[in-house]
């Protein structure tokens, strides 16, 4: 009974031993290719549990996901002949490979990758040359003015696809390169920096020159029509002065041509008023017309 016990176990742990050997599990993140004595026979892209031949077949993964690759500077010309050091960043991937063509090599994108680069360090080295040497041939056809604004996306377009077809031997896809910078050279950088400096006073300078012609201009407009204004209010207001002593001159000759005693009665009230103040004394002939009112 101990004799059979002890065989069913060691059974059971050579089972196990052996579906630890065969059995292997691929994440949704990654690929795996199958090695045969170091050889690679197949590549797998789907997720799951897979079975392998165990003690002969062993499994290197690949990363499925889009990595980030920021590569070394480096100087280019344009057309009009200025030297620029770009800085710029590659994402890329592992190219997904036709399950329907995975039993040729050559059609066999993870089998191409791994026989030609096989580390993610060689793969970056690669792409940086091959990045740096189409930037170069593309930017060489556009001015430095246009590489800064106005071509940037077409250029990017260009070098991506012209990076693709040479890295297809290789397994890889370029998926996006952007340039994050683009600088003069520090030899270049000081002259560069002195004529921009000089160009912006000389901008300055006309600008502050065209704001003092018009703003004579406004101030010579002001003044003309302020003169205007002036005049003009001057003129109306001797009109309506003129208007209202005519019209003052009018109701004193019809008041005194209505009541000529009580219009003599009310001056003479008038005149007493400003005459007659605080010991005021006045020598006046008896029976004078000025004091009449006081008989």
């Amino acid at each position: 009974m101990e004799k059979r016990r002890l065989t069913l176990l060691i059974i059971i742990g050579v089972l196990c031993v052996l579906a630890s050997q065969s059995l292997f599990t691929v994440h949704q993140t990654q690929r795996a290719i199958v090695l045969q004595l170091g050889e690679p026979i197949r590549s797998i892209s789907e997720p799951g549990l897979n079975f392998k031949l165990p003690f002969v077949q062993n499994i290197v993964y690949l990363e499925k996901r889009i990595l980030a690759f920021d590569a070394t500077r480096a100087s280019a010309y344009t057309s009009d002949n200025k030297n620029i050091v770009l800085d710029n960043f590659t994402r890329w991937r592992i190219k997904d490979t036709d399950p329907a063509n995975q039993s040729s090599y050559r059609q066999d994108n993870c089998l191409r990758y791994y026989q030609t680069l096989n580390t993610i360090a060689k793969a970056q080295g690669r792409l940086g040359d091959l990045v740096n040497s189409e930037l170069r041939v593309v930017i060489g056809r556009y001015t430095l003015t246009e590489v800064i604004t106005s071509k940037r996306q077409v250029i990017m377009e260009e070098v991506i696809k012209k990076a693709n077809e040479l890295s297809a031997e290789y397994g890889i896809e370029i998926v996006d390169v952007r340039i994050k910078r683009a600088d003069l050279p520090d030899a270049n950088q000081k002259a560069v920096f002195d004529r921009m400096k000089a160009e912006r006073i000389r901008l300055a300078t006309q600008y502050r020159s065209e704001g003092d012609e018009e703003a004579m201009k406004i101030r010579s407009t002001a003044d003309l029509e302020r003169t205007r204004l002036v005049s003009e209010a001057r003129n109306e207001a001797q009109k309506i002065k003129g208007e209202g002593d005519a019209i003052a001159i009018k109701t004193f000759a019809d008041a005194l041509s209505s009541a000529p005693d009580f219009y003599e009665f009310s001056r003479s009230l008038e005149a007493y008023k400003k005459s007659f103040k605080d010991n005021t004394r006045m020598v006046i002939p008896l029976g004078a017309d000025y004091l009449k009112y006081f008989n």
